[in-house]
Order: structure tokens, then sequence, then C-alpha cells
């Protein structure tokens, strides 16, 4: 396995994750779908991005390292919100609960 497509993986799906995050959301209007395609999808912009350090640790599991794994990102942001304003998030997206990126 080669370790900067391992990394460069990780750090793209945490762009994805991180998206989801503060401005996923399907909304209806009418009965209707308003996102139709990717021009309707807020995606997170590079400037926004923090950086994405990704740690190997050596293990038996060659096979499993290039899967994603950014389930544990949102219980990771959630709780830094909450050490930082107190405020418990239980629901996504982000935006919502008026949390915007500085």
């Amino acid at each position: 396995m080669n370790p900067d497509n391992i990394q460069a993986q990780m750090q793209g799906s945490s762009v994805f994750m991180l998206t989801a995050m503060f401005w996923g959301e399907i909304t209806i209007k009418e009965g209707r779908v308003e996102q139709s395609n990717f021009h309707d999808y807020r995606m997170m912009r590079l400037r926004e991005m923090p950086k994405i350090e990704v740690v190997l640790a050596p293990s038996a599991d060659s096979g499993r390292r290039g899967r994603a794994r950014q389930a544990s990102i949102a219980p990771a942001v959630c709780n830094a919100i909450f050490a930082a304003i107190g405020k418990r998030v239980r629901s996504l997206p982000l935006k919502n609960h008026g949390l915007t990126l500085a």
C-alpha cells in the first residue's frame, strides 16, 4: 500500500464528512425535493478546510488501511463544540444550530 494514497483517501473522505455535517440536508418544498444535483450541493471550500493529519499505525491487517474512517469525525466535532461553547448538538447539519465556520 502506498502511504500517500491512504493519506489522500483519508483527507478526501474528511472533506465529504465535514461538508455533510455543516450543510448536508435535503429540503422539500411543495412536496418536491429542492436539490437536483451537485450544483445545488454546498461543498466545503479549500480555504475552509482544517488541516487533516493522518497517522498510519502499523497493523497486521494491511488490507483495511485505505478504507474511509470518517464515522468518528461527527462525534469528535460535536464533542469539541460542547467543550468550546457548552452546547450539545444532537442533529445535523450544524448550520441549523446557528453554527458557522470561522
